[in-house]
């Protein structure tokens, strides 16, 4: 495939991606809108309880001054009315009014000044947990309703609310009691409205859309294009084996000790155009989906376009993650290409069209295995959970693939020789790996093997193996068979 080829896909990708994220966006705000507001329009937050023994509870930095030139930007110039706030309090302890206020900061400051209170530093939900740092302090402040320099202010046993247009400043809410006594408890809701949310949504959904439409036409014609540049030498393949997945790699005896110790940051570029690809790529299955489902066909340029990502894949992957059986840096291409690693899928004249809404279904049993086989995410929960500060830190396992090589790397670095037995294991494993991805990407319909093909190459049907073999027989657990409704 032409370099101009796989930049117009991955400029494909990233305008799709760009779309697809804007349209994700203003649905949500466009959702929002018109489902999650009152009849005020405004969207609330869950009720919170703050209390403290001391006589009040502060939140003091809402630094929204802005001091740019232009219409609302200086100091004295008035902001547009886009985001409009109201607070609810109810005590929790009857008999007990609160009083619910917003001040510029300073003033509060000064209010408070020499009076124990608490600042809140941070809130933490599920469960809701605010965190305080204490002002200490011996003085009773005068009831706060006798002060002046409230923007907003109410008080109450229930229903003691606030409305504020927000405005540029340093501005502080205070929460206390009516009478300024310590020892202050209230649920406080929050909620905001804009007149900006709904018309947002709507720009940022149909941006989004526009974006989608574009990246599809850049797409397709990227693909047709593709289709137009395939040769007969690259459409010859690898040479099938009992599969039609053929995937081959060669260990070869030059790999270097520790060369293998910076492969992952080598092929940090071939990472980020695969990101890309696999965007495509995913794009073209759902494509071929449709194709599939109304003439029985996988389209060939959506097929060889899939087929070279993943041999492109396969490449990086045999060099630097899954095998490290060379030392020779991976072609960026998704052409066939004079490398120890190749893949190729034989192209299918005809496909189920019923299998396409069952595979992902049908292959879950092999999804397990390829699971245990290859990379995943494993979900490690801190010990401060059962408290409410911890967080699920996701962390990268390597797999069994993943530890095996690295026993292997491991040997190579000390001992100076790849472990061929290693590698035989590895190569089955990989080899598992991409039947069952062929399968579950529509591109075949012979069921994968619940067998491991070890060996560089592909085992034959007949008493011989392919050119650069071992030579052992394929090691069978289950016969493959074909399941078509």
């Amino acid at each position: 495939m032409k370099t101009s080829r796989i930049v117009g896909l991955v400029v494909a990708a990233l305008v799709l991606l760009a779309g697809l994220g804007l349209a994700a966006a203003g649905g949500v705000l466009t959702w929002a809108a018109r489902t999650q507001t009152d009849a005020a329009g405004f969207m609330s937050t869950p009720t919170g309880r703050f209390a403290t023994d001391t006589v009040a509870v502060t939140v003091d930095e809402l630094d929204l001054r802005d001091d740019t030139p232009g219409p609302w930007g200086a100091a004295g110039r008035p902001w547009p009315a886009v985001l409009t706030v109201r607070l609810r309090a109810s005590a929790t302890d009857d008999g007990k009014p609160v009083f619910l206020g917003l001040a510029p900061a300073a003033r509060v400051h000064e209010y408070l000044h020499g009076a124990p209170h608490d600042i809140v530093d941070e809130i933490r939900d599920e469960p809701f947990t605010p965190a305080y740092r204490r002002i200490a302090g011996d003085a009773t402040p005068a009831p706060p309703a006798t002060q002046n320099f409230w923007v907003a202010a109410d008080q109450g046993l229930t229903d003691t609310e606030i409305t504020w247009d927000v405005e540029p400043g340093e501005w502080a809410v205070v929460l206390m009691n009516a009478d300024g006594s310590p020892g202050v408890s209230a649920g406080v809701q929050a909620a905001a409205r804009s007149p900006l949310l709904a018309p947002l949504g709507i720009g940022l959904l149909a941006a989004g859309i526009v974006l989608v439409l574009v990246g599809a036409l850049v797409l397709a014609a990227a693909l047709i294009g593709a289709s137009r540049d395939t040769s007969p030498d690259a459409l010859a393949g690898t040479a099938p084996g009992i599969y039609p997945v053929a995937v081959t790699g060669a260990l070869e005896p030059a790999v270097g000790r520790g060369l293998w110790l910076i492969k992952w940051l080598l092929v940090l570029p071939h990472v980020v155009v695969l990101g890309l690809l696999w965007i495509v790529f995913g794009l073209a299955t759902v494509v071929a989906f449709f194709a599939i489902l109304f003439t029985g066909r996988y389209p060939r340029a959506l097929f060889d376009f899939n087929v070279g990502v993943m041999r492109w894949t396969w490449r990086v992957a045999f060099y630097a993650f899954s095998a490290c059986g060379t030392d020779r840096y991976p072609p960026f291409t998704l052409a066939r290409a004079d490398y120890p690693a190749d893949l190729d899928v034989a192209y299918p004249d005809r496909l189920s069209r019923g299998l396409v809404f069952v595979k992902w279904l049908l292959a879950l049993p092999h999804l397990v295995i390829t699971g245990i086989f290859g990379a995943g995410l494993a979900a490690v929960v801190s010990p401060e959970r059962t408290t409410g500060q911890g967080v699920d830190m996701p962390i990268w396992t390597g797999g069994l693939i993943g530890l095996l090589v690295l026993i292997a790397l491991v040997t190579l670095l000390f001992r100076g020789a790849y472990p061929q037995q290693l590698f035989d294991l590895v190569m089955g494993m990989n080899r598992w790996n991409y039947r069952v991805w062929a399968y579950v990407a529509l591109m075949t319909d012979e069921y994968p093997p619940f067998r491991l093909d070890q060996g560089p190459g592909e085992p034959q049907s007949g008493p011989s193996a392919p050119s650069g073999g071992t030579g052992r027989p394929a090691q069978p657990i289950a016969t493959p068979r074909t399941l078509v409704p």
